[in-house]
């Protein structure tokens, strides 16, 4: 048996492969992972963590390679057989139910029950004890998951790992939808499971998160363990970029394009005001400008965004672009005016994922392509294909599903429906979430090259970093209301921080 400085490994994995319709998914991976130590796995959008993740789940088996767990070579055949070890998984994307409670959800597939019958006040005991471990005893186990916040269903998603006699448990991006506070009590909770011996695999694009996380660190590219088990202190930032991408990204945000004092304004927001969500909000955006909302997750951002788009309808206000003034609650009269919306969750909201990338891209600018009553589709791919090469979108094969592609690619296909369209006016809610590093850096640039063309940009971040780095203009909104509007140079994220934090306790 391998041993390492933590003693005896939990779990070691030698050279997976796995191919689906003749794509090589996994070309060789190797992980050791050790009782009580959180092992972090990097590596950009499509290098293979997902199919390493389901294949120690027990949702793939792997084509050749060894798991040993507990010394034991191992076939973990199925999600239960996983679960009978002792190995949890929590999916980026939510696995709850929403129909169910808290308690229902916690306990599914294990419920508490005696001849069939299920033993509700005990199983609602043994999930507010879960929850209270996780620092959410106000979390009502009764309470119906549909109704929950995005993190609220997260910490659902962990309680049910924890349900199990859980040895290790795999947690793929969990930090995407939280805010600063609820990643600080994740990190608590990760360091109170491996002080009692539990393992964690944490898969994370944040490197700042592994840096003050993780214990070691392997790297995965193209399918391939490109470095195993390094040391997080010991291990430069500059080497892990190089060996996720195979290149030097400088991780730095593109310089700025100083906006012109006479660039006509492009869209006006006056007084818009949605009842129980947010106040009235007023600004102006100038071509070639971005604007940047800052704040915590919950303080309202998406809806502000979503209700200039007129998916929600506002109580009162007006919104204008280029002096046309929009039809509250009309996503149609905004999208003729030359709005378009990048939303936050781009796989539900923005992608018909199981259509081909053309008509994804194509999908706002149907009438472009009409002949006779009929779409050219021949047409649609040749637009298509000119935006998908200019965006550098890997594979570049326009009728290839939207489902099969990385999530830096399905961002970068938003974009390109968009840039099809010729919209002036853009707005991007969480445009890098669950995008890699490498990814990122192209985003951007995108981004920045779209404002110097002249596009009016609003950028909505979870990541204060991101939305100074980006911004021209920032707006910090804490809870509906707008606590100040300035220049991203003159703020930086403790001034945010410290003005969401007074703007709570007022």
């Amino acid at each position: 048996m391998f041993k390492d400085d933590h003693g005896e490994l939990l779990l070691e994995v030698r050279g997976i492969t796995k191919q689906f319709a003749g794509v090589q998914a996994l070309k060789g991976v190797d992980l050791e992972v050790a009782p009580g130590e959180v092992h972090c796995v990097m590596g950009q959008n499509g290098a293979g963590k997902s199919t390493l993740i389901k294949t120690l789940s027990g949702v793939h088996q792997p084509d050749s390679g060894s798991i040993r767990w507990e010394g034991e070579e191992i076939s973990i055949s199925s999600p239960t057989a996983a679960l009978d070890l002792g190995i949890a998984t929590m999916y980026q994307e939510l696995d709850v139910v929403d129909g169910l409670s808290v308690a229902e959800n916690i306990f599914l597939g294990h419920e508490r029950s005696t001849g069939g019958l299920l033993h509700v006040k005990k199983s609602n005991a043994a999930a507010r004890a879960l929850l209270e471990r996780l620092g959410h005893g106000k979390l009502s186990p009764t309470t119906g998951v549909g109704s929950l916040s995005a993190a609220n269903k997260q910490i659902v998603s962990m309680a049910r790992a924890l349900s199990r006699d859980t040895k290790l448990i795999i947690m793929d991006e969990p930090s995407a939808i939280l805010d600063s506070g609820e990643v600080s009590n994740l990190f608590r909770v990760v360091r109170e499971l491996t002080a009692q011996g539990i393992a964690v695999v944490y898969i994370s694009h944040r490197l700042e998160e592994i840096r003050q996380i993780g214990d070691r660190i392997s790297v995965i590219k193209d399918g391939r363990s490109t470095a195993s088990s390094l040391g997080v202190t010991e291990t430069p930032t500059s080497d892990l970029i190089r060996l996720m991408t195979g290149r030097d990204v400088a991780n730095v945000f593109p310089d700025r394009n100083p906006v012109a004092a006479d660039a006509p304004v492009v869209l006006e927001v006056e007084d818009v005001e949605l009842s129980g969500q947010f106040e009235k909000v007023s600004f102006t955006v100038r071509a070639g400008e971005i604007l940047g909302f800052a704040g915590l997750v919950g303080s309202k951002r998406s809806e502000i965004l979503e209700t200039i788009y007129g998916a929600r309808k506002a109580s009162s206000g007006r919104v204008s672009v280029n002096g046309t003034v929009l039809r509250p609650g009309s996503v149609t009269s905004a999208v003729n005016a030359g709005m378009g919306l990048s939303p936050e969750e781009r796989k539900s909201q923005g992608l018909i994922l199981d259509e081909p990338m053309f008509k994804n891209v194509t999908l706002s600018t149907f009438e472009r392509f009409a002949r006779a009553g009929y779409l050219d589709e021949r047409a649609e791919r040749e637009a298509a294909r000119e935006q998908i090469s200019a965006l550098e979108v890997r594979p570049a094969d326009p009728d290839r599903p939207a489902r099969t592609l990385s999530g830096g690619n399905q961002q970068k296909i938003l974009l390109a429906r968009w840039l099809v369209h010729g919209t002036p006016v853009l707005l991007l809610d969480e445009p890098t979430r669950g995008v890699d590093v490498g990814a990122r850096a192209e985003i951007y640039t995108l981004i920045r090259d779209l404002a110097a063309a002249g596009t009016a940009i609003i950028v909505v971040s979870s990541e204060i970093e991101e939305v100074l780095g980006l911004a021209d203009t920032v707006i910090v909104i804490d809870d509906g209301r707008v606590l100040t509007q300035t220049r991203a140079n003159d703020i930086d994220e403790h001034g945010v921080l410290d003005l969401v934090m007074k703007g709570s306790a007022a």
